[in-house]
């Protein structure tokens, strides 16, 4: 209550309706499985297209796993492409990485690496792909570029001339001194690479040599002998993968100040200053020592010998090309770029469950090491609360190998707590294993059962987009094409409209077709068919979870009760700590109310009239007096959900002329 002290008009903002309650998305998915690139912890990125997916997690590219010669198929890549092409638009991508000599935590030390040594001292200078995976054995191509000469000489007075200033040089740039005097001088010995520092002295200021030599000042420089050229890097990395695009950083500084413009190290460093840089960033410089090199160093040991001696000679006169027996050629620039190869470890293992699930930051004090206070797995969904899709494309993959059934269902396991017990407003979109008949995918269908969970069936044919012909086939697993086709219809009628009937965009078959026979068999126990129609496509024909409580036998109403249950919740969060009485009891059911009004108007609710829709209760006549001594407001809901048309019976019988009823 406001106190009144002086006379006066107070004005005072009240609220005089209840509150308002915004549907949360239903179509934000959450894929998890293992990569060919990206962070391996941490949270899970958001990603609005396949060409977003490409870049910080890697391509279509096969997967190469540890203790299986032959590369395997990029389910996870493959899905993300389907979830795209099919409808979906918001994806969050969580990957699994558990290499053979390393915990999912701490990978390999020696993944995708290059070292180049440092003149004769044992230290040296490593180029290494910032995540672990196939696509780190990149390619990077260092280019040297010079400018024009800086020099701004006075006017000649009694034909001689001075360096009056040097354009477009800042403390930290490292430059290129070229000798242009006569041939032989003395001078000769001071071309080189030198850093720009600050010795405290008036412009012009000092340039100091890469090796530890001598020091010049520019104000020393005769302008009939020397020209001044600042030297730049143009940096491309190209990652393995067919489909891949080149990247380019121009106009960069080899200065291994992170202060100085443009700074090579500063932008490939192994904590740099954004998490846009952090990901699309795919290699990082280490090993510049403590204090670190020179840039000019830096740059000797990134170019080699060669290419600085044929920056030097791309920098002679015409004069002096001419003068040299045979005659010089001035050089290309690919004779002034510099290649590295990565190398490139493999792909982790298969995902396995454990990695799958997840861990937990370590309880230990905070050291500054934010690789290790990551949560991995499914465990990095659970702080993303707009995720209501869930699956991990490609788990029962080779179910029929060693020891991939056990694999397969505990991984089936893990998705269904998370989205049953965990999260509860989410749903686990399962795959079927691949190659299975009929009987075999009822075995593997009894084996589970839940809520929160759909299993389709079977898996999907579509073109490899890897064959250059254009003519091999390759069957995926069917959860990213369910995710998109779930994000469609949500879009499209809402998320109380069953995901079925929905044409399969990117298939030209199916592994098995089916015939209305099978799927008598299939539907009732709760298996999700694909199914082709003559004149109509290929097409999704099931909306059933693997329930046994005939209640929540649709996906439909599962998702639609996670929404409306999810919507509520966020909605109401301003009642906590209210007072408890029949004020806020009203307010919350008016609240409520016109929420399912909205609902039952744009037809999600059964009923010809809102109370035969939905009924709300928030009174005495749900909570004791108990229930308020503990604190607790209850409030009653139900709701007359529609369910699908599943079965669209005609009775037909003869009729006659004379008939009168």
């Amino acid at each position: 209550m406001p106190a009144y002290l002086a006379p006066g008009v107070y004005v005072e903002e009240v609220s005089f309706r209840p509150k308002s309650i915004e549907g949360v998305s239903t179509s934000v998915a959450g894929f998890i499985g293992p990569t060919r690139f990206g962070p391996t912890s941490g949270p899970p990125e958001l990603l609005t297209s396949f060409a977003d997916f490409s870049r910080i997690y890697g391509g279509l590219d096969p997967l190469q796993f540890a203790g299986i010669a032959n590369p395997q198929i990029n389910y996870m890549a493959h899905a993300v492409r389907a979830f795209f092409d099919n409808g979906g638009t918001m994806l969050y991508v969580a990957r699994v990485y558990e290499s053979a000599q390393s915990t999912a935590v701490t990978p390999d030390p020696d993944y995708g690496k290059a070292s180049l040594a440092i003149g004769s001292t044992p230290s040296q200078l490593i180029l290494r792909a910032r995540f672990p995976g196939s696509s780190g054995q990149m390619r990077i191509t260092f280019t040297v570029r010079t400018t024009a000469n800086l020099i701004v000489a006075s006017p000649r007075v009694a034909g001689v001339r001075t360096a009056l200033a040097v354009n477009s040089v800042q403390v930290g740039d490292v430059v290129f001194v070229k000798y242009i005097g006569v041939a032989g001088g003395a001078g000769a010995t001071n071309e080189g690479l030198y850093d720009v520092v600050d010795d405290g002295s008036a412009n012009p200021p000092a340039y100091r040599s890469a090796l530890g030599g001598t020091t010049l000042r520019l104000a020393n420089l005769n302008p009939d002998d020397f020209s001044v050229h600042r030297v730049t890097i143009t940096v491309s990395v190209l990652k393995a993968g067919r489909f891949e695009d080149e990247q380019t950083w121009t106009d960069l500084s080899p200065s291994t100040d992170p202060n100085s413009r443009n700074s090579l190290v500063s932008i490939f460093t192994r904590e740099p200053s954004s998490r846009e840089r952090y990901l699309t960033i795919p290699f990082a410089v280490e090993g510049l020592g403590s204090p670190p090199i020179s840039g000019a160093q830096l740059i000797s040991v990134l170019a080699g010998s060669p290419v600085m001696a044929n920056v030097s000679l791309s920098l002679d006169t015409d004069a002096q090309l001419n003068a040299m027996s045979p005659r010089g050629t001035r050089p290309t620039p690919d004779q002034l770029a510099v290649i590295y190869t990565l190398a490139a470890p493999i792909d982790a293992t298969t995902s396995q469950p454990e990695a799958l699930d997840g861990s937990l930051p370590a309880p230990t004090f905070y050291d500054g090491d934010d690789s290790q206070q990551d949560k991995t797995g499914l465990k990095a969904f659970e702080d993303i609360d707009e995720i209501s899709i869930v699956t991990a494309p490609g788990h029962s993959a080779g179910y029929d190998g060693n020891a991939a059934p056990e694999r397969a269902l505990s991984i089936v396991q893990s998705l269904i707590v998370h989205c049953q017990i965990r999260m509860r407003y989410r749903v686990a979109v399962l795959d079927s294993p691949d190659n299975d008949v009929v009987s075999d995918v009822m075995t593997y269908r009894g084996q589970m059962d839940s809520t929160h969970a759909a299993l389709y069936y079977p898996w999907i044919t579509i073109i490899d987009p890897l064959d250059p012909d254009g003519r091999r086939e390759i069957n995926l697993p069917p959860s990213g094409y369910v995710a998109g086709i779930y994000a469609r219809t949500d879009g499209l009628y809402g998320v109380v409209k069953a995901p079925a009937n929905e044409v399969v965009l990117g298939a030209i078959n199916f592994e098995a077709l089916l015939n209305k026979a099978q799927q008598d068999v299939l539907n009732p126990l709760g298996i999700n068919c694909f199914r082709f129609f003559e004149g109509r496509g290929y097409r999704l024909w099931g909306a059933r979870t693997i329930s046994s409580d005939p209640d929540w036998k649709y996906i439909s109403v599962r998702r639609y009760f996670a929404y409306l249950e999810h919507s509520i919740d966020k909605g109401t969060q301003w009642a906590v700590f209210e007072n408890n009485g029949d004020a806020l009891w009203a307010n919350v059911q008016q609240t409520v109310s016109d929420f399912l009004f909205n609902e039952w108007r744009n037809g999600a609710l059964l009923g010809a009239k809102p109370e035969q829709a939905y009924f709300v209760r928030c009174d005495r006549s749900t909570m004791t007096q108990n229930d308020l001594d503990n604190g607790r407001l209850i409030c009653l809901v139900g709701v007359a959900v529609v369910k699908p048309a599943e079965f669209v019976i005609f009775r037909i019988g003869q009729w006659t002329a004379d008939a009168t009823a």
